[in-house]
């Protein structure tokens, strides 16, 4: 039997079904409301250093539809980057941060603007980084490695001017699990 064959295919997305449902409510708990408070402060200290706008969303699970098709968490990370319209910004110079919790999966998509001046692998050693909090199951303080991290890129290539008017074009606040 061929590595694509279809009761194979169905084997590994049952398999990361339960994975992900298993993992889903310990995913809810390790970040609650008041941690997504905590991080979504973050944010909007950071972006008061820069003229970008950083998103993070985090999840407890995928659906169904990707799971069943075994798509990759870079490819929910790239549809919730444009669902949150973080390519909309006026700079483009957005930044999806997207955690996907019962892979510990790491996500990083930033938009044209940013990616002229950041290179993919800038990013890979971001999410390495990241990677070590996530493996102790220290949520919250890899989002804030990742948010400082992404903030001092944005603060490098698009600082804000003392006399620019603040004007905060996505929410700050995290999409929680």
């Amino acid at each position: 039997m061929g590595s694509n064959s279809p009761p194979l295919t169905m084997l590994r997305a049952l398999r990361r079904l339960l994975q992900h449902r298993w993992a889903e409510a310990p995913a809810r708990r390790a970040l609650p409301p008041p941690a997504l408070q905590r991080l979504g402060a973050r944010v909007s200290a950071s972006e008061q250093h820069h003229t970008g706008q950083i998103r993070v969303v985090t999840e407890a699970s995928l659906p169904w539809s990707y799971l069943r098709r075994q798509a990759s968490p870079r490819e929910r990370a790239i549809m919730l980057f444009s669902k949150y319209r973080v390519w909309d910004t006026e700079h483009n110079n957005g930044v999806l941060i997207y955690l996907l919790m019962p892979e510990r999966a790491i996500e990083i998509v930033a938009d044209r603007g940013l990616a002229r001046h950041v290179p993919a692998q800038e990013w890979q050693g971001v999410v390495r980084q990241m990677s070590v909090h996530f493996q102790q199951m220290r949520y919250e303080e890899g989002l804030i490695q990742a948010i400082d991290a992404v903030s001092l890129r944005l603060a490098q290539h698009f600082p804000r001017a003392a006399s620019a008017d603040q004007v905060n074009e996505l929410p700050d606040v995290p999409v929680g699990p």
